[in-house]
């Protein structure tokens, strides 16, 4: 059944106007007050299954009115209601409630249910009187569970409650079919309830003397992590803990909110549980991401270096060892992600029929470079040596994806989905429409992205550095290797227009450069892909009207035909994207590049006021409108919120501010921050660079190190 009007085809939720709680695997979504309604996207999911569709409360002989509504951390809300008429003497209220919502991963459960079940949220409803006298009301919570997909809940499915069923203190749903005999139960703690499985409802006789409160609860817990491809951490996180104060207060709210955030974000290897990760975003990409685990893991190497490692071998242990175009394995690649189950998506694959991704799915260009860089990044962090040498296996096999499965016959990094039901488009821009020329026509595959050569060259390089490091023989050959790509990239890739030189977004089929400018040049600097000429003339298309919007960088340039504001990769914003560009126009400015700084400064304030505008907990995406003085960017209405990499910028953001230069092999630290900006006085506590926690503050374009 779809959730709107019979002559309306399902799509895909929106959730801007919803609160997300997130305590991986678990995820929460509801709107003002706390209802779930068993419409939409609205509910409890577990391991991208939802197991609390419905969850409404009443008082008898009164209307609830939500007056608020809060997160409460990453993983809690609190809602306040007004109970009108119930105890009222004028216009004041007299009897309200509060109401949280907190959800666990199952591994702290102190559940009563069957064994075998693992707490995912305790409801708490708190009810207050402020009445001058005594007031009698039943309160009734209505819940249901329709244990539904996630892939067909995005797509605008919703299947229907499942009938519940009466069980010592609560209720009971069992799915339906002889191999999916999953069991959620609801659970009254404390006070005992009345049960009514016919209507899923429970029920508490309330008397209230005046001043008196009353407090109720329910545990659901769910049987349905025996599949589980992901663990939660049972509250035990690898990431530091990094302190910032400064003039600018946005800094410090966004970095608090974002830590928070990742924390509720972080996942384990069900194969190796001391090996954590972040899952990509809530709602929909709960799970293990290779290009987007990778990057956020990237821009958090502040915090330690465990992230890193975990990211690296749970990626590593998964690694492609055969050929198969159902899934794009290939030896030595990298995953894009994984899942419990296959998933049917709402849009549309390779030749136009449904896109159906397999469990494990390995469509992707990036993610193999983006593994590499991580490892040489996390060992110039301080990642131990030992750690570090047991994955130079899969970095020779990912080197070797590079040159042997990766590069079409031109000599570029490409893709093209051979299944004809995965991603048409296999870089970050994953959308159909992605990739286009100026005109609107859509680029056709097989596809070679600018920045994924960018993206291999610094791979290549990295990986030298890391053979010769650790005595391994081929260094030699991957720096002639990379130099050789470089060459072709610089012959082929930059174009003209109007404006003047600039790197095409890709090459089509043909070879032709699709000509729109747009954000992917700036993920090429800092990658040694191109020379100073070259980045001043990217830092100026990156700081240009048509490209920073004011509260970030478009990912589609206004000059393009195809631009729309609230384009998935056409034109809007993404926190990430924004975040990689900056970090590479610090790069830049550090080795003299004139005009990146600037470019950089503006970037880094569109970010830091876009995050005071979504209350620092940045969506993965929002609209690339201009932005207002005094206004507030405009959502994307199907944006993740939070997400990995968008959370990650945070940290991305205030590294790139202090300019921190790590080179733990060499026992070196040095500090180039980002000149210019009313930045001064910003201090940083808890950089962690191996085994040492550094505090910094910035002062008049210098860092100091502080005493301890």
């Amino acid at each position: 059944m779809t959730d709107g009007p019979a002559d309306f085809p399902a799509q895909q939720p929106y959730l801007h106007d919803l609160q997300t709680t997130v305590k991986a695997p678990v995820f929460g979504l509801s709107g003002t007050g706390g209802a779930l309604s068993g419409q939409g996207v609205a509910g409890v999911f577990a391991d991208d299954r939802r197991v609390l569709s419905v969850s409404e409360i009443a008082l008898s002989g009164a209307r609830l009115v939500p007056i608020a509504s809060e997160l409460v951390g990453a993983d809690a809300t609190r809602s306040v209601l007004v109970a009108r008429g119930l105890g009222e003497d004028g216009a004041d209220p007299a009897v309200w409630v509060e109401r949280s919502r907190v959800l666990v991963d199952g591994s702290d459960s102190d559940s009563d249910s069957d064994s075998g079940s693992r707490a995912v949220v305790r409801e708490i409803v708190e009810i207050r009187s402020a009445s001058r006298r005594r007031v009698q009301t039943t309160l009734s919570m209505t819940l249901g569970c329709d244990l539904a997909e996630i892939s067909a809940v995005k797509s605008g499915y919703s299947p229907g409650a499942l009938p519940a069923e009466a069980v010592h203190s609560g209720l009971q749903w069992v799915g339906l079919g002889a191999e999916n005999r999953d069991i959620v139960q609801a659970i009254a703690q404390h006070a005992p309830a009345v049960v009514d499985a016919k209507q899923g409802r429970l029920s508490w006789p309330v008397k209230l003397e005046p001043g008196e409160s009353a407090r109720f609860s329910i545990e659901v817990s769910a049987a349905v992590f025996d599949s589980s491809v992901v663990l939660g951490t049972a509250g035990e996180s690898v990431l530091g803990d990094l302190r910032v104060d400064s003039g600018d207060i946005r800094i410090g709210r966004f970095v608090e909110r974002s830590l928070s955030d990742l924390r509720g974000l972080e996942l384990r290897d069900p194969s190796a549980p001391e090996d954590h990760f972040l899952g990509a975003g809530a709602p929909w990409f709960l799970t293990l991401f290779g290009r987007d685990s990778l990057i956020a893991a990237r821009m958090l190497l502040p915090l330690g270096t465990e992230l890193a490692a975990g990211t690296l071998r749970t990626l590593a242990r998964r690694q492609g060892t055969k050929t198969d175009p159902e899934t794009a394995e290939q030896p030595g690649k990298i995953l894009h992600e994984i899942r419990r189950a296959p998933a049917s998506h709402d849009a549309v694959g390779n030749t136009g029929g449904p896109m159906t991704l397999p469990s494990t799915y390995y469509g992707t260009v990036d993610a193999t470079p983006l593994w590499i860089m991580l490892l040489h990044d996390a060992w110039r962090w301080g990642m131990p040596a030992d750690e570090v040498e047991k994955l130079l296996d899969p970095l020779g096999a990912a080197l070797a994806w590079m040159r042997d499965h990766g590069m079409d016959d031109a000599g570029f990094l490409s893709y093209v989905d051979e299944s004809g039901h995965g991603l048409a488009n296999q870089g970050w821009k994953d959308s159909g429409d992605s990739i286009q020329f100026i005109d609107g026509r859509i680029a056709t595959a097989p596809l070679a992205l600018s920045e994924v050569q960018g993206y291999a060259y610094e791979a290549a390089m990295s990986g030298a550095a890391l053979l010769d490091a650790f005595g391994r023989p081929g260094a030699d050959e991957w720096r002639t290797w990379a130099a050789q790509l470089a060459a072709r990239f610089r012959a082929r890739f930059w174009i003209s227009d109007a404006d003047g030189p600039f790197p095409a977004i890709a090459l089509d089929r043909d070879g032709k450069p699709v000509n729109t400018v747009a954000s992917n040049m700036g993920h090429l600097l800092g990658t040694g892909i191109l020379n100073p000429e070259e980045s001043a003339l990217v830092a100026a298309r990156l700081g240009s009207a048509a490209l920073s919007s004011g509260y970030g960088l478009r990912t589609m340039a206004t000059s393009a035909a195809g631009y729309s504001p609230l384009s998935y990769h056409g034109g809007s914003v993404w926190t990430h994207d924004t975040a990689m560009a900056v970090q590479g126009l610090a790069r830049a400015a550090a080795d003299g590049v004139p005009g990146a700084a600037e470019s950089a400064r503006a970037l880094i304030d569109g970010l830091l006021e876009a995050a005071a505008g979504f209350e620092y907990r940045m969506p993965e995406l929002y609209a690339g409108s201009p932005a207002r003085t005094g206004g507030r960017p405009t959502p994307y209405p199907a944006a993740c919120r939070p997400q990995a990499w968008a959370a990650a910028a945070a940290i991305a953001v205030v590294s790139t501010l202090v300019g921190v230069r790590p080179d733990a092999p060499a026992n070196a630290m040095a500090f180039q921050p980002l000149p210019g900006g009313d930045w001064d006085g910003l201090t940083v506590r808890g950089l962690r660079v191996g085994a040492d926690a550094v505090d910094v503050r910035l002062d008049a374009g210098d860092v100091r190190v502080l005493d301890s």
